[in-house]
């Protein structure tokens, strides 16, 4: 005979519940047809669990019920990797009459009179051993070894109501598990908004992969997810989100009238604020208060997204907003001085060397601004006083730092645009100060230039000019 009872279960499961004892019912079966049988009840972990019943008589063809006890109060399962598990021990018992102790004894000596029945693994179901798994485990391999088990004791309600906790932790598999199980993925948070938008602002690509295949739909007027993932700086969720969601407008303000390009000015966000202009946001829109990126990034002292947003609009940096400040001002309030020469001092420099202003440029210089700064062509102030003829403006530049040799966005620097526009006297000093005649500048423009009227009684500067020109 392989066995002398048999279980009513393969699978002995507990509802887990916090703080609780918690406790389950099973059934053994005597098969035998004349003898009593002994049953011996263990488990591997005799810290945790007891039975009602650890030893027994069964009489013939007879059934009797067995309470397993979680006799431990605890806040979590008590999970083992394998699974706990009940031993059921028994042997014939001729009498039919023993003792407690007397059973104790028989099932302490092993030899062929005892025998093994069956092994039951005991599994954990429930809503709070669902809510352990997400909040505890890690590995994807021990989630889903307890969590099919787990779920069978949670209706369809509790499962979406563990679904939201699911999507924020960023457990991909066990999202799927739950929505493959009955979870609403389409179930919605107290503000309106879809499970997409907890898994955007979690930054969990992974859920919001598995939430877009599941067919979770949004609402445009209170899931802004380009704002949320503008906000963690997250650029492959955006693209994702644009290729999923015909609807998504990068264009949408959220309840302050910001765009997503508002709120990566405000963090300082430079592949966001790329991307969004990449793909048609303006930047000098404006938010409820007036305000361009600009004036967001400057207040917070973002120099890199200063630089991203001016190169994309000149005119944000003069736009007022409802306070009738510009972005410079802002900077100003909040102590960044480092973004000053961008935001107006390079702009006052530019113009003091145009109209040789010197006492202009010194003022300038001496708030910070930029001696080699750039404006949207590359032309630094020493190129725009080279191309006016402000001598004197060329000096103090000079004095202060400037190079000679930087070239603007077309290859030209301060020399070329003095010989072009036929300024010997501040050609002759540029050379002076050791700038190179072998550029483009000389190249295009000077070749001409040199034979103008201007540069005939200056055989001095022609002959190197010309001599360099045609070693370029």
């Amino acid at each position: 005979m392989d066995r002398l009872v048999k279980a009513d279960v393969k699978e002995v499961e507990i509802v887990f519940q916090r703080g609780k004892k918690c406790t389950t019912t099973f059934r053994l079966t005597n098969l035998m047809h004349t003898m009593p049988v002994a049953v011996s009840l263990t488990t591997q972990n005799p810290a945790f669990f007891s039975f009602n019943k650890p030893f027994s008589i069964i009489p013939p063809l007879s059934s009797s019920s067995y309470t397993l006890l979680l006799f431990q109060l605890s806040n979590q399962p008590p999970l083992t990797t394998p699974p706990d598990v009940i031993t059921v021990k028994t042997t014939m018992l001729p009498l039919g009459k023993a003792h407690h102790d007397d059973l104790r004894r028989l099932f302490s000596k092993p030899g062929p009179h005892i025998f093994k029945d069956a092994t039951l693994p005991i599994s954990f179901v429930g809503p709070h051993v669902v809510e352990h798994l997400i909040s505890s485990y890690t590995q994807v391999a021990e989630i889903d070894l307890f969590l099919n088990k787990a779920i069978s004791g949670c209706t369809g309600n509790l499962l979406t109501g563990l679904l939201k906790s699911a999507v924020v932790s960023g457990k991909a598999n066990l999202v799927r598990t739950l929505i493959d199980h009955g979870g609403d993925v389409n179930d919605k948070d107290s503000k309106g908004r879809s499970l997409i938008s907890l898994a955007v602002e979690a930054g969990n690509f992974d859920v919001v992969n598995v939430l877009i295949s599941s067919g979770c739909e949004i609402d445009n007027s209170v899931d802004h997810l380009l704002h949320y993932a503008a906000a963690i700086n997250r650029v492959d969720l955006m693209e994702i989100l644009f290729r999923a969601y015909k609807s998504v407008d990068i264009n949408a303000v959220d309840f302050c009238g910001k765009t997503p390009i508002h709120i990566a000015a405000s963090y300082g966000y430079t592949e966001v604020i790329r991307f969004c202009l990449s793909v048609g946001r303006n930047p000098e829109v404006l938010d409820i208060n007036r305000c361009t990126p600009l004036h967001l990034a400057a207040q917070e002292g973002h120099l890199d997204a200063v630089e991203c947003l001016l190169e994309a609009s000149s005119y944000a940096k003069y736009a007022l907003n409802k306070q009738g400040k510009t972005a410079f001002a802002l900077a100003v309030e909040n102590g960044h001085s480092n973004l000053y020469d961008l935001l107006h001092l390079g702009d006052a420099l530019n113009r003091a060397a145009r109209i040789d202003n010197v006492n202009g440029i010194k003022s300038c210089l001496a708030e910070g601004a930029n001696v080699n700064g750039k404006d949207q062509n590359g032309w630094t102030p020493l190129h725009w006083a080279a191309f006016k003829g402000r001598i004197e403006s060329v000096k103090v530049l000079l004095n202060h730092g400037a190079q000679v040799n930087l070239l603007d966005d077309n290859g030209y620097t301060p020399l070329g645009c003095a010989v072009e526009a036929g300024h010997v006297q501040v050609a002759l000093l540029l050379i002076a100060h050791g700038t190179k005649a072998n550029m483009k500048s000389l190249k295009i423009k000077g070749v001409v230039a040199l034979n103008s009227d201007c540069f005939k009684d200056h055989p001095s500067l022609v002959q190197p000019l010309c001599h360099e020109n045609e070693q370029a």
